[in-house]
């Protein structure tokens, strides 16, 4: 592990997302694949994930979430459109604990994630691939390879959640939330009011 570890690159950026399941420590290349890295940032920043739930778990393949309609159906860019996928040479899923954009084909990237839960090398060239977790909080991820399934869904029969996120890094200088942005499921004041508060706590 430690070897396929140090053939990636520096990690520039990270987010605690604070889950059911534990905190998971996210550690972005922003270098790399700085399109799904800033949309990643600012969603977080404007509490877009919050009180989310991961909608699908493939055990020893996949935990996803992102989706703020909890249906695997719905989610936005921070651009106002899908963004174009972001391959690097280093950056392969060779691994558990990678973080990649969900897609429903190529160039098709709004704000649902996945992070593996094993090597998935069908991944490559197809998901772009724009962090990992990072430290022991690995072993909070692992715990989702416990709970049971809808086969027919692949949705986790007990929901874990995605509580809230915390951005320690924030790379991108202009990067800002959008204070008039309505997100599923919550009212635009309340929206507003969130994304006024992740601003006021950002460094």
């Amino acid at each position: 592990m430690s070897q396929i570890y140090n053939t990636e690159p520096p990690t520039k950026g990270k987010v605690i997302l604070h889950t059911s399941l534990g905190p998971l420590e996210i550690e972005l290349f922003a270098d790399q694949a700085p399109k799904a890295c800033r949309n990643f940032l600012q969603l977080c920043l404007e509490t877009y994930y919050d009180n989310t739930i991961f909608h699908r778990l493939v055990p020893s393949f996949v935990l996803q979430g992102g989706d703020p309609t909890g249906t695997g159906d719905g989610g936005d860019s921070v651009y106002g459109a899908p963004f174009k996928d972001e391959f690097h040479s280093r950056l392969r899923y060779n691994r558990r604990g990678l973080v990649g954009m969900a897609n429903a084909g190529p160039d098709d990237n709004r704000s649902q994630f996945f992070i593996t839960l094993d090597r998935a090398d069908e991944l490559d060239k197809h998901n772009t691939l724009f962090g990992r977790v990072a430290g022991n909080s690995i072993f909070n991820l692992l715990k989702a390879n416990q709970f049971e399934i809808d086969p027919a869904t692949d949705r986790p029969l007990e929901a874990i959640r995605l509580l809230r996120t915390e951005v320690l890094w924030n790379p991108f200088d202009d990067l800002l939330p959008r204070h008039d942005l309505v997100i599923p499921g919550r009212s635009s004041a309340g929206a507003a009011a969130a994304a006024a508060a992740a601003a006021r706590a950002a460094p």
